[in-house]
């Protein structure tokens, strides 16, 4: 081995310890396969004050797995964006904590076909999310409903329809409450007071902020419901 070679082995050596000590300063990695990608970049995302923010990202090509990391203080939502240059945004948002996430998925289903593991806070969503899945198909069959109603002109029967459909609503809106309080302890309670439910009656709002724990109520998510009661609190 002549000299230049030996500096540049070294060089080479020295960059992937400086890479490697770059990933293992990070609290938190998200890895996963999305299947039927060939080409593309993957990123790993937050929301800013204004903006999405990118955490970090990876260039696919040939393979389908990635690894993606970045530091979290605290549980968080975020999302891993894939960008396959069709003119088109596909997203899977996910509740994220310190350690390891896995999401698997395939290109052609990217944000159904979603299998993720991870953040206890993401099994308390998953949850959530499958009962909301139930209120959406509802809500699917009273539009189909509706359409063709107005297509006969049955004004009978489109009342009904509209009156169901505001039952819908207060259903939803009452198990989200009821789903807030009964998991008190996650910071997906304050996350779907703020994002899924702000209009609801003030005093079921201040009933899941004033019923979580200490450290939920510190968090990301619990400070912001917190500036949210208070906001509504200073105009009226």
């Amino acid at each position: 081995m002549n000299k230049y070679t030996k500096h540049l082995s070294l060089v080479i050596l020295a960059l992937l310890m400086m890479a490697c000590s770059k990933d293992s300063d990070k609290n938190f990695t998200l890895k996963g396969t999305v299947k039927g990608l060939k080409k593309g970049v993957v990123y790993l995302q937050k929301d800013g004050d204004s903006s999405v923010i990118d955490l970090d990202s990876m260039k696919i090509s040939g393979e389908s797995e990635f690894t993606l990391h970045t530091n979290l203080e605290e549980p968080r939502l975020l999302y891993l964006k894939l960008f396959k240059n069709d003119g088109e945004e596909h997203y899977i948002p996910f509740f994220a904590d310190k350690g390891l996430t896995e999401i698997n998925t395939s290109l052609k289903n990217f944000n159904f076909d979603a299998e993720i593991s991870g953040s206890k806070q993401q099994e308390v969503l998953e949850e959530y999310l499958d009962i909301m899945d139930g209120f959406k198909n509802q809500n699917l069959d009273l539009i189909e409903a509706s359409f063709l109603a107005q297509r006969d002109n049955d004004s009978l029967v489109i009342d009904s329809l509209n009156r169901k459909a505001d039952q819908l609503v207060k259903r939803k809106y009452s198990f989200t409450i009821q789903y807030a309080l009964n998991n008190r302890d996650s910071e997906v309670a304050p996350y779907l007071a703020v994002y899924e439910i702000p209009a609801a009656n003030p005093k079921f709002i201040d009933s899941i902020y004033n019923s979580l724990t200490e450290p939920v109520k510190s968090s990301l998510y619990g400070k912001q419901l917190g500036d949210m009661i208070s906001k509504r609190n200073s105009v009226e």
